[in-house]
């Protein structure tokens, strides 16, 4: 049986599940930060009670596989949430995302607490209130200090899309086993799944490496006076 030709045959299939594990991806990072950040902001600046809120929030997504948290959501919270019509695809978007958030509010929270707070001083004695030193101040510098680390979430994501698998979002770990099923052909269709993986990897973390360095300030954060 020639391999070429199937891999040849099942390439548009192979196609829309990378477009789907993407889609997983960008909307995970996404709810991440804008759930992530947040969460930092209320750890570094937020009362006794938003900490305490936010760290059980971060201990919980933390500390359990991101399996365990896929069934949980989809057997268990959204049903008993009456959204238990959610499609597949959006549940593993939404667990990754939350899942995401937890790690990102911790790269977010260090960033924001390395700039100094003379910082936050300084603004405030320009007669900044408290909310606009943070937006105008210490988040700018904070984000660029992020980036790096948060860039590195990119793959993390990237390779946990795959265990949606396991709830029925069909992406391309789905379509590789369906493959594999109706085709009989494991090994090679297992490693051009691989390579695919790799390439979206390194070509997501090409185009993030970009941003840090169209971002960048030149000598901000390397110590330079």
């Amino acid at each position: 049986m020639d391999v070429l030709s199937i891999l040849i045959d099942w390439l548009p299939y192979l196609l829309s599940g990378v477009a789907s594990t993407l889609g997983l991806v960008l909307a995970a990072l996404t709810l991440g930060l804008l759930l992530g950040l947040p969460m930092a902001l209320g750890q570094v600046y937020g009362s006794r009670p938003v900490r305490w809120v936010v760290g059980v929030y971060v201990w919980f997504f933390r500390g359990l596989p991101i399996l365990v948290l896929l069934f949980l959501f989809w057997f268990g919270i959204f049903p008993g949430l009456g959204l238990g019509d959610l499609s597949a695809f959006v549940v593993g978007a939404v667990v990754l995302g939350l899942r995401g958030a937890a790690y990102q509010s911790q790269i977010f929270r260090g960033a924001i607490q390395s700039v100094g707070e003379g910082q936050m001083i300084a603004a405030r004695s320009l007669g900044m209130s408290r909310v606009t030193a943070i937006r105008s101040v210490i988040l700018p510098q904070a984000m660029r200090i992020a980036l790096p680390g948060w860039s590195n979430e990119y793959p993390n994501i990237l390779t946990d899309s795959a265990v949606c698998y396991a709830i029925g979002v069909v992406e391309l770990l789905t379509i590789t086993a369906r493959m594999v099923t109706q085709t009989h052909i494991t090994m090679p269709i297992y490693l051009a799944t691989a390579g695919i993986f790799i390439i979206l990897n390194y070509g997501g973390l090409k185009a993030l490496h970009r941003l840090e360095k169209r971002i960048a300030i030149p000598g901000f954060g390397t110590g330079a006076m």
